[in-house]
């Protein structure tokens, strides 16, 4: 008995570190419920406590319930091998559902829409020491590895630090990341107990020193980075868009639009003059306007569920935009320029579309189809699609080389970029970015490095792709030419956007972004102009927190400068777009970056 109460109070310490607390009874037995919102970090929230875990007994009916502005998937990410009710998955919605866990174990729930919301359930078993978090897990791909790998315990840290603000990077109060585990026996592979705090610091480190923030050398323009999930006073709902000026490398302004509540702003694209900024709501159905120069609001449009990511056409300057919540086949919306009202609904043949991309002709756009494992190819002249062929688990964002002959797609659960031949509609090759990686013992043999990658576009000229990936925070540099991985840089918890702006004199910047960080990492991938993507380096960081002269039409308070998604270059210099920039921003190219594969 003594052995059992230390066990609950260590219980209780776990709560006390992620904001949870033990179930409540029903008549039937103990209940969780977890409330799905719009809240950074607390997206399965546990009303019991109001974190995102929560610590029951067998038989637990676990009750998913809406607070969010649009749809999600309850889905078990994680669960214990063979466990009864499992896996268990929904179509997305905004109503709730129920399932009863039986087995001992861990549970990670998320949305397949939105993965990096997490909630997670310990099913303990009552006679045994520690926690229980079963022999071995599942993952929603299929793959099974014992509660003591290496991967087992990267998806928990992951769990940790996504749920937890204070557990974000923070370049703006510290020059040490700390990441607050919670210190309680756990029962692993074997029957083993150990304790959590131990293994997770031991394997991935804990007080570690930060990068200094350095500002590289002059870009052109300026750099928006979508700060997702800052919090601001006129607002119930998270996220501004933040400007960064590529001369000084401050920000200039914020827009949080609280006239309208703006709601997790995620992705954005620019009309032909560089002077309104198409701002997408991903936990919402609206697509925001707001002026660049002013920051002032312009329009809020209904478009549907999700809407992920917008580009316009270069031959139209049309507007195109993702709704990641819809599961129709006409999932894309395609409005007038200017976002002057709606035209149609584009059917790609799927739905659940998410970053898109677009043709440097206007002739083209490829969509990656996030719960249908594929990628759709539309032909906008003959109004048809071209071709849907297969991607790896939840296609998330997609890339295409500048002539619009081969495009790529990031498949985000299993770590694989697919290559596609436009012109012939096939697959020609999967790169693999987890390459030797043992998810058992954590050993690498050859090239390792890219776990959930995300966005990954390529270079305007063609010469370089960077990958952002979540899971090990790292940046993968490859060569278009041989659609081999050159180089893995180093990124921050949570790395997910990326966007090619210019550098003043020539050449290119890639600008990284991290959801877990409140920094922007600016990559050089030819430092020399030699061509060798092998000396690609990490030229500075940024902080996306305010200073003292930012402008801003909302005050922050809370998350300053965190979420780091979608980016948007000032001005777009793709081959396509930068041809029709006007003259005051196309005197500040050079011939080389005016017309990019010339």
């Amino acid at each position: 008995m003594r052995s059992r109460r230390l066990i609950m109070l260590a219980v209780l310490g776990l709560c006390w570190f992620v904001g949870s607390s033990l179930p409540t009874a029903n008549a039937s037995g103990p209940r969780v419920e977890f409330q799905i919102t719009d809240e950074p970090g607390a997206w399965f929230k546990n009303t019991a406590g109001g974190g995102s875990l929560a610590v029951t007994t067998p038989g637990t009916e676990v009750r998913f319930s809406g607070k969010s502005n649009t749809v999600h998937t309850r889905t078990s990410l994680i669960f214990p091998t063979g466990a009864k009710n499992m896996p268990f998955d929904t179509e997305p919605r905004k109503g709730s559902d129920t399932v009863v866990l039986q087995t001992p174990g861990l549970y990670v729930f998320t949305c397949k829409i939105h993965p990096y919301m997490f909630g997670a359930v310990i099913v303990d078993n009552p006679s045994t020491p520690g926690l229980d978090l079963g022999d071995s897990i599942t993952l929603v791909n299929g793959i099974t590895v014992p509660t003591s790998s290496d991967l087992a315990t990267r998806l928990l840290r992951t769990f940790f630090i996504a749920t937890n603000p204070a557990n974000w990077q923070n370049y703006a109060s510290s020059a040490v990341w700390h990441i607050n585990y919670p210190s309680v026996d756990v029962r692993i592979t074997g029957g083993a107990v150990a304790n959590l705090n131990a293994v997770l610091s031991a394997r991935y480190g804990n007080d570690i020193t930060l990068s200094e923030l350095k500002n590289p050398a002059p870009a052109v323009g300026e750099v928006w980075v979508d700060t997702q999930f800052e919090l601001t006073k006129g607002k119930s709902k998270p996220g501004t868009a933040t400007a960064i000026s590529g001369q000084t490398w401050k920000p200039t302004r914020k827009v949080a639009l609280p006239e309208i509540n703006m709601n997790n702003p995620h992705n954005m694209w620019t009309d032909r003059s560089q002077t309104l900024i198409y701002q997408t709501q991903w936990f919402d159905s609206k697509l925001a306007v707001f002026n660049r120069e002013t920051g002032k609001f312009v329009n809020n449009i209904t478009v549907g569920e999700g809407p992920s990511h917008v580009m316009t056409r270069t031959d139209t300057d049309q507007l195109h935009v993702a709704l990641n919540g819809s599961k129709d086949n006409d999932s894309v919306v395609e409005l007038a320029p200017l976002a002057n009202g709606i035209q149609r609904r584009i059917n790609i043949g799927a739905g659940h579309p998410h970053a898109h991309w677009m043709s440097h002709d206007g002739k083209t756009m490829v969509t990656p189809n996030a719960l249908s494992a594929n990628t759709t190819q539309f032909d906008f002249t003959n109004n048809m699609i071209d071709a849907i062929l297969p991607a790896g688990v939840i296609p998330i964002a997609t890339g295409m080389t500048p002539d619009s002959k081969k495009y790529y797609v990031a498949s985000l659960l299993d770590s694989t970029i697919t290559v596609i031949d436009m012109q012939n509609n096939i697959v020609t090759k999967t790169i693999n970015l987890l390459g030797g990686y043992d998810p058992i013992g954590g050993t690498i043999s050859g090239e390792f490095g890219g776990a959930l990658p995300i966005q990954t576009p390529v270079s305007p000229d063609g010469k370089s792709m960077v990958t952002a990936n979540t899971l090990t925070g790292t940046i993968a540099i490859i060569d278009p030419k041989t659609d081999r991985v050159v180089k893995f840089l180093g990124c921050d918890p949570g790395c997910h956007g990326v966007q090619y702006g210019a550098k003043q004199g020539g050449g290119y910047y890639a600008y990284v972004s991290s959801k877990f960080s409140n920094r922007l990492i600016v990559v050089d991938t030819d430092p020399n102009n030699n061509g060798n993507l092998s000396e690609a380096t990490i030229a500075g960081s940024v902080l996306l927190t305010s200073v003292g002269d930012t402008k801003s039409d909302d005050t922050v308070t809370g998350n300053a400068g965190m979420g780091g998604q979608g980016i948007l270059t000032i001005p777009v210099v793709y081959n396509g777009w930068v041809q029709n920039l006007p003259p005051v921003w196309k005197g500040q190219l050079t011939p080389a970056q005016q017309d990019p594969i010339k």
